[in-house]
């Protein structure tokens, strides 16, 4: 096996990896939230990975915070980034794993259509065809029997949007930032994005129980670990052939979701979740042909 193979099956590997270490934090918040308020819980969660990743930079001889404060484009993508992990929090306290991992599937849809749009990408109309079959899939899985969309579904949408646009403000603004920065930066994040819950709900906070608190800590651990995993993916192998690989994230999330709460999705909203992941799958296949 030549070494560029090496590089892209462990960035495969690595990949793969964070996508369960993510399903397996969501899996965790989900579960604390049901006693503890997802303000609370996105409070300690957040704090959890930013006590991580400040002292992993701090070892390695970095300032935690980005030197010489957030640029224009850091702030922006913090703002994108706050409002994604404000409703991804809310869509796992009060929505099902499983619609809410697959909804967030569509991300890379939105950015491809996003980067058409504001940063003047061009897309054909095999993939514009792609994206809207996406959006059907997750029409599809917004109604899984039929029914009413439910309104906590839309967290999960808003969400999508707003993890989107973080990743398009980071494909324009490109900042200087080492991944530990990043990394504080981004749990840094979640707590204000928990104040931001908080100021709004008015919800009483109190001491978790300690299996809830050991959940969010546990879960601040996973997330510190995909994060990490994920960085060492996309710098080990190829874009191109690291990303489809992010997809496996829901078949993990569909198997936490039987098990541990005892969701069972029907035929329609796993036919959304596969016409969400194909493409998804086709987009990037069509790019990467590009």
């Amino acid at each position: 096996m030549s070494a560029h193979a090496d590089a892209n099956r462990r960035g495969a590997g690595f990949m793969i990896l964070a996508m369960a270490a993510f399903a397996i934090e969501d899996a965790l918040f989900k579960s604390a939230t049901v006693s503890v308020p997802p303000a609370l819980a996105l409070m300690i969660f957040g704090a959890t990975g930013l006590v991580v990743f400040a002292a992993l930079a701090m070892l390695r001889g970095e300032r935690p915070w980005p030197q010489g404060g957030l640029s224009a484009g850091l702030i922006l993508r913090s703002a994108f980034e706050l409002a994604g992990r404000l409703f991804f929090a809310l869509a796992l306290a009060f929505t099902d794993l499983a619609a809410t991992s697959a909804i967030l599937q569509a991300t890379p849809l939105v950015v491809t259509a996003g980067a058409v749009l504001f940063l003047g990408e061009k897309v054909g109309w095999r993939r514009w065809l792609a994206i809207a079959v996406g959006f059907a899939g997750v029409l599809l899985v917004l109604r899984p029997s039929g029914a009413m969309i439910a309104p906590t579904a839309l967290f999960a949408v808003v969400a999508t949007l707003g993890f989107a646009g973080r990743d398009l403000a980071t494909r324009a603004s490109k900042p200087s930032v080492t991944n530990a920065q990043l990394g504080t930066l981004g749990f840094a994040v979640l707590i204000l994005a928990g104040l931001t819950i908080q100021s709004v709900a008015q919800t009483p906070l109190t001491v978790p129980a300690a299996v809830d608190f050991w959940r969010l800590l546990t879960a601040g651990g996973f997330g510190v670990v995909a994060y990490s995993a994920l960085t060492a993916a996309m710098r080990r192998g190829d874009v191109a052939v690291v990303t489809p690989f992010r997809y496996t994230r829901l078949p993990f999330a569909l198997v936490l979701a039987v098990l541990v709460f005892g969701e069972r999705p029907d035929a329609v909203m796993l036919l959304g979740s596969a016409l969400i992941v194909g493409s998804g799958l086709f987009t990037l296949a069509r790019a990467r042909k590009r």
